[in-house]
């Protein structure tokens, strides 16, 4: 399958650059902004900065008052979101054809007129929302806690990856409005980002409009970021962490390559082969065969300076994790040993290939054609790297996912039980 997503580029003065993506078919544009900022740009003790800026780009700009952002958008249909990553903050609209330099100016107003319009009054009604949606998301929630904690075990404290994207709670209350204003400064500008627009829109009327709503906003410094070393992980490091929670769930989580580079497909792949569909390994041997899981997942959590391989098996009533762990391994070990089959990889390559192609028919939203054209480039350079994306996958031999299992998966892993209070018996093992 060849899959070309045609665009065209030019870079403003400012150093915005720009890609373009006809598409004719339907009279629906997408604009979608990727800012190179996320919790990686962030430092101990004044982390969650890159999503509160989420928050804040949503309560008004310099001539668009609270609120007006949404209703302005909503008064010709248009439906839009944003999004934190360690690694980018993006934001994208879909709206009516005729109606692509609303979104423009909505975005250029807020990347170049953002800060007059943060005051301490916007400042204290985010932070309260965040924190909410921190204790919602984490404190209060069922196993929540289980990926800051594995965060904080995988990777040392000066590492970008250490802490969640929302931050912590306590860096969160302590954010000041002078701290805002110099992450917006260092981080939100033209430099700093990258505007992709899909659908029913001519080439000389998206050059015009971008030009005439963003050519005057000032360029901002060159952000230059030393790459942290590579975490290695010299022994497994068991953690146990007691929760309001009905059923014990174990995490597993390696380090592994990082976004696009060697080996990242190959251990997407296997994770299909491992957990996904009822005849993958883990979910015919823990949950059909021996009954001592209620489910199981795995996944290559890519990113850009290093990514984590995770496998979450959550027990049965009473069966304590140590089982799971025992028949977890036993299964790398078979791969590693035996292989796996044609019909198992054909499967896994199948799964990836059917997510990756539906993505593709919207322009907009998450992952549709306007966000693949900015992940491209930030990630390779190429906004049209569709097609040899999914030749990475088309290229892998049963023996190339046998071998990624087997260099990463049977190294030392953060081996994470939550388990009900009170039942620390049914974790994996002891804490170290």
């Amino acid at each position: 399958m060849d899959i070309r997503i045609p665009y065209d580029a030019f870079t403003l003065d400012n150093g915005l650059r720009v890609v373009v993506h006809r598409d004719h078919t339907a009279p629906l544009v997408c604009v979608n902004v990727w800012y190179h900022v996320g919790s990686r740009d962030e430092v101990p003790g004044r982390t969650g900065f890159a999503h509160l800026f989420e928050h804040l780009m949503f309560t008004g700009s310099e001539n668009v008052p609270e609120g007006q952002f949404d209703a302005l958008l909503e008064r010709v249909g248009a439906v839009n979101n944003g999004s934190t990553s360690p690694d980018r903050t993006n934001y994208w609209e879909v709206l009516p054809a005729h109606a692509l330099d609303l979104a423009l100016w909505l975005e250029a107003d807020r990347m170049g007129g953002l800060l007059p319009a943060i005051t301490n009054a916007q400042l204290e009604a985010q932070r309260g929302v965040v924190i909410n949606e921190r204790r919602q998301s984490y404190e209060n929630r069922p196993y929540g806690l289980a990926s800051e904690t594995l965060l904080a075990a995988l990777y040392p404290d000066s590492h970008p990856y250490q802490w969640p994207v929302i931050g912590h709670m306590a860096d969160i209350e302590a954010a000041t409005l002078d701290d805002v204003h110099r992450f917006c400064r260092g981080y939100y500008t033209p430099t700093n980002a990258t505007l992709a627009i899909a659908g029913d829109v001519s080439l000389d009327h998206a050059r015009g409009s971008v030009e005439r709503w963003f050519g005057d906003i000032p360029p901002g410094a060159v952000v230059s970021r030393a790459a942290p070393p590579l975490p290695v992980l010299g022994t497994d490091r068991p953690i146990t962490l007691e929760d309001e929670v009905g059923l014990p769930r174990l995490y597993m989580a390696w380090h592994s390559p990082a976004s696009f580079a060697a080996g990242d497909a190959a251990l997407d792949a296997a994770s299909g082969v491992l957990a996904h569909g009822r005849a993958s390994r883990l979910h015919r041997a823990l949950v059909y065969e021996r009954q001592v899981a209620q489910a199981v997942t795995a996944y290559q959590s890519s990113s850009l300076l290093g990514s984590t391989f995770r496998i979450i098996a959550t027990a049965r009533p009473d069966v304590p994790l140590a089982t799971l762990e025992t028949a977890i391994r036993d299964e790398l070990q078979s791969i590693a040993r035996d292989g796996i089959s044609q019909d198992e990889l054909d499967r896994a390559r199948n799964g990836i290939e059917t997510g990756f192609v539906d993505a593709l028919q919207s322009v907009g939203g998450f992952g549709g054609r306007a966000d693949q054209l900015n992940l491209y480039l930030f990630h390779t350079g190429e906004p049209d790297f569709a097609s040899r994306d999914l030749a990475r996958y088309h290229a892998l031999t049963t023996a190339d996912v046998v071998a990624a299992a087997g260099e990463h998966l049977l190294r030392p892993a953060v081996v994470l039980s939550v388990v009900p209070h009170g039942r620390i018996d049914l974790a994996a093992r002891e804490t170290a």
